[in-house]
């Protein structure tokens, strides 16, 4: 064999590897069908000739056309919640003297002065262990190619593994993200804001296995229609994560000046918030949804307190998940930054809460008082009208230009 890993012509495989699937005990198989389903469904079609799980492993079989695609190749199994790292891999015969030839051709372009191999063995009919293919391997590689062994630091790591009827070798393992496939988790809608924190709940739900739909309140024509495709864009990246996400557009200026002409000020912001959860609830019913993520974080602002959460929650009977509620705020910008939804968050827009908020907000609200409040609204009627003004837009997979 000729070239280096970069070289992908050369690269027949993809070796999948996942983590936490594998503690999931009799339930596993569950897990690694669906981890098997979504790569095959977001992978180019034209590039692979199947997608398998394989002794512990997810195993992409590539095809000539996978070439000019190895960027959105790389690009999408990084991205896709389940897998832990992953490998451009070659094939050989299951052969102590093929797979030494093969060891030494796959680093003969590679610059080196010190390496390591490192064996996985799960085929027992196979009759050397682990060490003892480490052991030839390394020795034949020492004898060819005059390279000394560093097993803690060496410039060069082979990767062995043997699994069923493959002998699979590559140097290099890409990180992945972890957690669990989308889809094992049921289905959740995000209350997503323009802001920092609610992407970030977005995300962490996705990494959990929830497949998730979105809903954006906003007061246009209040606030700029600039607020509205900033939050497009922000489901934009996050659709790297799932691939295809549903953003439900839900008009509030009506429902806020209701709220600002028949309720205290400082429970105006306790109300917009049910009255989001009480719109929310509509679209749940429709699409069989199980719960709600928002990315309320305790004490950030005046209505995330313990009692105003409570009271707030109230408004719904669905499960209501917070990813953020008790981490540190830098914890949280780090995670936008990682997941390349900060610096479109804090772009300067007009939220429909800030732009409806009293100067002196309710910091420990009683449901009592909110209640009476609320008789004040029809609000079956603003539900109603809000949701009959909805828009809806899908964000499918699209390939990198």
């Amino acid at each position: 064999m000729e070239g280096l890993f970069a070289n992908i012509d050369i690269m027949k495989y993809i070796v999948c590897h996942y983590h936490e699937i594998a503690l999931k005990g009799d339930n596993r198989g569950f897990f690694e069908k669906k981890l098997v389903e979504n790569i095959r469904t977001f992978l180019p079609k034209e590039s692979f000739d199947f997608v398998k799980n394989i002794s512990g492993r997810i195993i992409v079989k590539l095809n000539q056309n996978s070439v000019k695609n190895k960027e959105e190749i790389e690009r999408i199994l990084k991205n896709t919640f389940g897998i832990v790292n992953f490998s451009f891999a070659d094939n050989c015969k299951q052969n102590l003297k093929v797979i030494k030839k093969k060891s030494v051709d796959f680093l003969k372009e590679r610059k080196f002065k010190t390496f390591r191999v490192s064996t996985k063995r799960s085929n027992k009919k196979f009759k050397l262990n682990s060490q003892q293919v480490n052991e030839e391997v390394g020795a034949f590689i020492v004898k060819k190619m005059n390279k000394k062994v560093n097993l803690k630091n060496p410039d060069a790591n082979l990767f062995i593994e043997i699994v069923q009827d493959y002998s699979f070798l590559y140097l290099d393992k890409i990180k992945g993200r972890g957690g669990l496939p989308v889809g094992v988790g049921g289905k959740g809608l995000v209350l997503i804001s323009g802001g920092i924190d609610s992407p970030v709940a977005a995300f962490l739900a996705m990494k959990r296995g929830i497949k998730i739909s979105l809903i954006h309140f906003h007061s246009f024509p209040y606030t700029d229609q600039e607020s509205i495709e900033k939050v497009k864009r922000i489901v934009k990246i996050l659709n790297n994560f799932q691939f295809r996400l549903k953003l439900y557009l839900c008009p509030f200026a009506d429902i806020q000046n209701e709220i600002l002409l028949n309720v205290p000020a400082k429970l105006r912001v306790i109300l917009y918030k049910r009255m989001m959860l009480k719109i929310a609830e509509k679209v749940a019913e429709k699409e069989k949804i199980e719960t709600f993520i928002t990315g309320e974080n305790v004490g950030q602002v005046a209505s995330q307190t313990i009692e105003n959460i409570k009271v707030i929650q109230s408004a719904s009977d669905k499960l209501i998940l917070r990813p953020l509620i008790c981490q540190d705020k830098e914890e949280i910008i780090d995670k936008a930054k990682d997941i390349g939804t900060f610096d479109i968050s804090i772009l300067p827009h007009q939220d429909c809460c800030t732009r409806f908020v009293p100067r002196h907000p309710a910091t420990k609200a009683r449901l009592k008082d909110v209640e009476i409040a609320e008789q004040k609204l029809n609000i079956k009627e603003l539900v109603e009208k809000s949701i009959q003004d909805m828009e809806t837009f899908n964000f499918k997979f699209i390939k990198n230009e």
